[in-house]
């Protein structure tokens, strides 16, 4: 090995330093809840800036900031459309990173669980949106076979960007005054954006009250497409 070859210590040292500066960028990007929720919204599909700010309850210059920041990282892309820009997660990857971070967090952080249970209203005694829930592989073989409903409560828009296969579409908010286009006496299988969704839990436990089966998914969309499952896309006829 000649002399040229051989690195000294400290300017190994300084690499390994950029090195890990460089991962601690993308950690930094995503030490803000509402960057995680802006990204939680982009896994259901592509959005304008607007779209995103009055999903999530920011002004315009707020959500654009954190936008920026998500861009800056690698996390998302953009494309323009005329004057609106139109935003969407970088790759399946960041998807998969998000619901790795999540389930970490409920694993190891104790605060995440009472968290969780509160935002989702999961208190004590009887649940019927916690109680009763499937997975995906007992959803799918209850689909193939008939015996289920398959009910998609998030937005419209939504639900076009791709949903599960078969899934009839009524948004939370319209549960109620649509109920009467669920058939009666079937089992209806609840299912939102993620584990961490509120509207398949708010949706159950409407269903119940008015006296239907109603089931929850035990995640959502999010974990769907990244197990590869059949998505299917575009508006109801």
């Amino acid at each position: 090995m000649s002399r040229r070859d051989v690195v000294d210590p400290a300017t190994k040292s300084r690499a390994k330093a950029e090195l890990y500066a460089a991962f601690a960028a993308s950690g930094k990007a995503l030490a803000n809840g509402t960057r995680l929720e802006l990204l939680d919204l982009l896994a259901q599909g592509e959005r304008t800036v607007d779209a995103l700010a009055a999903a999530a309850g920011l002004n315009l210059t707020t959500a654009s900031a954190h936008l920026q920041t998500l861009k800056q990282a690698g996390f998302v892309a953009t494309r323009r459309d005329g004057v609106r820009v139109h935003y969407r997660l970088a790759g399946d990857d960041v998807a998969q990173l998000l619901a790795l971070l999540r389930t970490v967090a409920l694993t190891h952080q104790a605060a995440v669980s009472p968290a969780r249970d509160a935002y989702l209203g999961l208190g004590a005694g009887t649940d019927p949106a916690r109680a009763t829930e499937i997975t995906r592989e007992q959803l799918r073989d209850r689909a193939a076979a008939g015996h289920v409903v398959v009910l998609d409560v998030r937005p419209a828009h939504e639900y076009a960007a791709g949903h599960i296969p078969g899934a009839v579409s009524i948004p939370v908010e319209e549960l109620a005054e649509r109920i009467t286009e669920l058939p009666e006496g079937a089992e209806i299988v609840v299912y939102c954006r993620g584990e961490f969704c509120v509207l398949a839990y708010d949706a159950v436990r409407l269903l119940t009250d008015r006296g239907r089966h109603a089931i929850r998914l035990d995640d959502g969309m999010l974990e769907w497409r990244l197990a590869d499952l059949p998505v299917d896309t575009g508006e109801l006829a």
